[in-house]
């Protein structure tokens, strides 16, 4: 998956970011001031860079102009003013969000950037399984295995979430859209199908009064 450049002076926050990014997969980069993001980005060149504005030392607005043009960058900050997020975007950032922010919400941006500047993963597997983002194809143990669009939104939302426990209401806005006016049991029966075809049936976890999580560990 991507190198990811964390710059969040408030460690809680900062840690917090790190371990979701590492769960789905990321290689995170930590950087608490302005000064350390410009050194880690210098020496690890990171594929994508999460820039607090306020960071001490150097500013974020700073740390990009610095960075430049090639480093895609979304600001999390809780500078709210339209004109702070304007300057942002002016600077040629990818995306602005605001705190506080559900971490999901966050994770979801981050995989549309990666996506549109061609960095993120377009391809999973799992022991017998192989997944091919970009072509939509679904292999196990050799032989294509045939999912409808359906069932394959909802794996794909799976796998970019991997090991991230997943509510049937955010499941349903994530693979169905937020105009789907469907019951929540409609995942549930997609779930079902899914571990049958793919065997994963230890590794698609029902998770008490929430939803799923799909479990799997780096190898």
């Amino acid at each position: 998956m991507a190198r990811i450049l964390v710059a969040e002076d408030e460690q809680s926050l900062n840690r917090l970011i790190c371990k979701n990014l590492e769960l789905v997969g990321h290689r995170p980069l930590s950087a608490q001031d302005g000064r350390e993001a410009l050194r880690l980005a210098q020496k690890e060149k990171p594929d994508l860079a999460l820039l607090d504005v306020m960071l001490p030392e150097v500013d974020g607005f700073a740390v990009k102009q610095a960075l430049g043009e090639e480093m895609p960058v979304i600001f999390v900050t809780a500078k709210i003013s339209l004109s702070d997020k304007l300057k942002g975007l002016n600077l040629g950032a990818e995306d602005y969000i605001t705190k506080p922010f559900e971490m999901l919400e966050l994770l979801a941006r981050i995989q549309t950037v990666l996506r549109r500047v061609g960095k993120n993963a377009k391809r999973f597997c799992w022991r017998g399984l192989q997944v091919d983002l970009a072509s939509h194809t679904v292999v196990l143990n050799g032989a294509p295995v045939d999912l409808t669009p359906q069932e394959y939104s909802l794996l794909e939302t799976l796998l970019l979430n991997r090991n991230i426990a997943l509510s049937r209401e955010r499941l349903l806005e994530s693979a169905w859209g937020y105009d789907y006016m469907g019951e929540t049991r409609t995942v549930d029966n997609h779930i079902l199908r899914l571990r049958k075809k793919l065997g994963l049936e230890k590794e698609i976890q029902t998770v008490y009064k929430l939803g799923y999580r799909l479990a799997l560990p780096e190898e």
